[in-house]
């Protein structure tokens, strides 16, 4: 009877008395999302700067100081060269640009290397205008806001009726009036006023 009980505990203790399950690792489930490891996307060229009317760019053709100038972009949107005479400029990338006048330059230069830079960017401001200190044009600074624009521009006259500020910009080729309350979002309520500001918006300060 005590070597029944002896063998018994035996079994009991060795590993191959386990159920046979404990000694296998649980398998990992199959519904599990891979890990990603493919490196990240780097900057949509959509959002990169495009050249607009009254920029000025820096064109550098590499060993070819007749080429390499200065030139400011026109109204219509183009630029003047020397042997490629109007070349569209607006709404490309300066990487864009540079192609373009590289493959205009193989025609009479061999393997040329254009490099295009933006001086100034002059196409890209909004107008702060009506009882404000310094009314006037001023740079768009990326997302910029109603309320960054109003500070730029020195603040209110004694007159100014803050309550009723309002930003006119062009929609679909309409103008469309957005208000603003000065006030309202100074105090932190309706902050959806404070857009953010697109190229050629007007605020006006009555």
């Amino acid at each position: 009877m005590i070597a029944m009980h002896v063998l018994l505990a035996a079994l009991l203790l060795s590993p191959a008395g386990y159920p046979q399950d404990a000694q296998k690792p649980a398998p990992a489930p199959t519904n599990a999302p891979a890990q990603n490891t493919a490196p990240s996307a780097g900057t949509n060229p959509e959002e990169e700067y495009k050249i607009g009317a009254q920029d000025v760019l820096r064109i550098d053709v590499w060993k070819e100081s007749e080429l390499t100038r200065t030139v400011p972009v026109r109204p219509d949107g183009k630029i003047s060269l020397p042997l490629l005479n109007d070349v569209q400029a607006a709404g490309l990338t300066p990487a864009q640009l540079a192609s373009v006048l590289t493959e205009g330059l193989k025609k009479f230069i061999n393997a040329p290397q254009v490099t295009v830079t933006v001086s100034e960017i002059n196409s890209r401001r909004v107008y702060v205008t009506g009882e404000v200190a310094h009314a006037g044009a001023f740079p768009l600074l990326p997302n910029m806001t109603v309320l960054q624009a109003l500070s730029s521009s020195g603040g209110f006259s004694q007159f100014a009726k803050t309550k009723n500020i309002y930003v006119l910009r062009m929609e679909g080729g309409k103008q469309v009036k957005h208000p603003f309350n000065y006030k309202e979002v100074l105090a932190g309520r309706n902050q959806e006023q404070n857009i953010e500001l697109q190229p050629g918006d007007v605020i006006v300060v009555p």
